[in-house]
């Protein structure tokens, strides 16, 4: 007995393109022979596909990102 193959699940995102960048999409997929589904998925594929079940760390946005400019005793200065 053959077994069924398990649907996937997808999900809508939409978003609006001025009319001159909607041209622009559609020109350079003509010229890449692809279609914008294929050149957006591709885009994003980086950012979508590692992190399913959770982000790490380095990716989360630190509460206070003035944090960074705090001087430490490590940090040399020209002028100490």
């Amino acid at each position: 007995m053959a077994r069924r193959k398990k649907r996937k699940k997808y999900k809508t995102l939409s978003f609006k393109l001025s009319a001159r960048q909607m041209k622009s999409l559609d020109n350079y997929c003509k010229a890449r022979r692809t279609t914008p589904t294929k050149l957006i998925k591709k885009s994003i594929r980086g950012y979508i596909e590692h992190f399913a079940k959770e982000v790490p760390e380095k990716y989360h946005v630190s509460h206070n990102q003035l944090d960074m400019f705090e001087k430490d005793e490590e940090t040399m200065s020209m002028f100490d």
